[in-house]
């Protein structure tokens, strides 16, 4: 669930946060064997530029999406806030959208979509004109329950839709004025008629409202590539009879066909089973930041000669006449923001890939001030005092390695977590240009640090191919390492700095947007409460 959308300067503090659930109805179909696979793209207007926001889920063959991934934003009453839904045909594996077929788009305000509390409006082309007859649909719900479930689900004996097998997922809903509203979609578990599904987390106002004796219906579908899964059956239920029990045993629910239902014998098409359902009140970020939580900002910054000569305009490292480069710029952006939650303002900064002092030996992790006993810079302006009294002492040579440096920040992201409390959090900013040589051992150094609290921003400078690091984003599904282990959770933000060129307050809030969410909900998945709340037992 992405989270944010901040004021600009001068405005007032005080804001609702609201959550905008999407739908589309009659996309065009730009696929010729298959239909259209649909993902809704936000956008938020910062005055001068468009900056992207989050992303939906991809939904394979479908010109009906409903998007299960939400997103959350302030809401300030005195403001206009212009967001843009653009909506698109997925037809590859790379990050950039552009080479994606274009579906449609919605520029609205968010003020207008609170006031309407559901809209519906017709998807406009580039040039203004419909795009077919497709529609796009947002319900907005301001946020003021901070439960959540925590639900573990499996099933047994479903009924076999494709010789000897189904290949199940779930969709549950929640009842509301205007009919049934997705809540939560599980991944596919494939070949399998007594599945397990992964556990998740999903808020009690998405789930039911914050009404525990709310209906709730859940379908369980067989797969099909093509978007035309086959209903395995139903079931409704409430959030208070899913918890009924669990700590004991799981509760049951017969998955019931309605085309089997007049059927002689027919009891169920295969039993649903609750193994868990906790309730739990989730701390914000800002209850953690507030609570005494402290961001500790690591910087990376890839010295390898892919760069280029620093001496020569043509170096990436190259800082113009005016004091800047790439480098220098997302320092300047990433950095304004973090510092203002780390009370010290002192910053490891460290290189890669370079041959270093006196000895002129490659080293992969490296502090900028030479000075290992003591890498730490003062404040940003620090950080660029040493960036630039560094680089005419350095050899750029390579390989491109991220892994030491990754698993430099978990060593003392490890040693954090181990007093359990939610006192820490670790933010590494990796700032590059190029390929990745270690690919294995920086996934399995991601994976590893998932269970830490720990997030990795990566800033692609340059003009290069960054599709390895868009598979290290890995939004749509986790990342998993090379022996198969698979993420706790996706703790990496990727984004190319082409995209933001002339917008380094955009380009903040877009690397950004994703770390409040990872900080809140690593330590409530941890059950850590915020520092100043640990000893109080009301605060429960």
């Amino acid at each position: 669930m992405a989270t944010g959308g901040a004021p600009g300067p001068g405005a007032a503090h005080w804001a609702t946060k609201v959550e905008l659930t999407i739908s589309c109805e009659n996309l065009m179909d730009m696929d010729v064997f298959s239909k259209s696979d649909p993902l809704c793209a936000l956008y938020i207007n910062t005055g001068s530029h468009w900056y992207e926001f989050g992303r939906t889920e991809m939904i394979l063959n479908c010109l009906n999406p409903k998007f299960a991934k939400k997103f959350v934003l302030d809401y300030y009453f005195e403001m206009v806030q212009r967001l843009k839904f653009c909506v698109y045909d997925i037809d590859n594996n790379t990050y950039d959208l552009d080479d994606d077929d274009f579906l449609g788009e919605l520029e609205c305000t968010l003020g207008q979509i609170v006031s309407n509390k559901q809209m519906t409006r017709s998807l406009l082309l580039k040039n203004k004109r419909p795009a077919g007859n497709g529609t796009i649909t947002i319900c907005a719900e301001e946020i003021t329950d901070t439960r959540v479930a925590n639900i573990e689900v499996s099933a047994r004996k479903l009924d076999k839709k494709w010789l000897w097998w189904s290949d199940p997922f779930l969709e549950i809903f929640r009842q509301t004025e205007t009919g049934w509203q997705l809540a939560h979609r599980t991944e596919v578990v494939y070949n399998n008629l007594s599945p397990i599904w992964r556990p998740f987390r999903i808020s009690l106002r998405a789930l039911c409202g914050g009404d525990v004796e709310k209906p709730i219906k859940v379908d369980c579908y067989d797969h099909h590539v093509n978007g035309s899964h086959d209903l395995i059956g139903t079931f409704k239920t409430t959030l208070a009879e899913m918890q009924v029990g669990t700590h004991i045993s799981p509760v049951e629910f017969e998955c019931i066909s309605p085309k089997k239902l007049k059927k002689r014998n027919y009891k169920n098409s295969g039993v649903i089973c609750v193994k868990s359902c906790q309730v739990v009140k989730e701390y914000t970020f800002l209850d953690y930041i507030m609570g005494g939580c402290q961001i500790n900002f690591t910087i990376a910054i890839d010295c390898t000669g892919s760069n280029g000569d620093p001496r020569t305009p043509q170096s990436l490292h190259y800082i113009n006449p005016e004091g800047y480069n790439e480098y220098l710029t997302a320092i300047w952006a990433v950095g304004n923001v973090i510092q203002d939650y780390d009370s010290n303002k002192m910053f490891p900064v460290f290189g890669f890939g370079a041959k270093v002092p006196p000895s002129f030996q490659v080293s992969h992790e490296f502090p900028i001030n030479f000075n290992p006993t003591n890498p730490f810079c003062v404040g940003i302006e620090g950080v660029v005092q040493a960036y630039q009294e560094c680089l005419p002492q350095l050899k750029l040579w390579g390989p491109t390695n991220f892994a030491p440096i990754i698993n430099h920040v978990a060593c003392f992201a490890r040693q954090a977590l181990r007093q359990n409390m939610a006192s820490q959090y670790f933010v590494l900013l990796i700032i590059t240009d190029g390929v990745i040589t270690d690919m294995d051992h920086t996934r399995t150094a991601i994976v590893e640090a998932s269970r830490l609290p720990m997030s990795i921003i990566i800033v692609g400078v340059g003009g290069a191919d960054f599709s390895e690091m868009e598979f290290l984003d890995s939004d749509d599904k986790l990342l998993s390492s090379p022996r198969g282990d698979v993420a706790a959770r996706d703790i990496v933000q990727f984004v190319p700095f082409r995209d933001f060129q002339g917008s380094s307050v955009a380009l903040a809030q877009s690397v950004l947007a994703e770390l409040p969410d990872q900080v809140s909900s690593f330590f409530n998945t941890y059950k850590l409460k915020p520092p100043n709340l640990f000893n109080d037992p009301d605060a429960s």
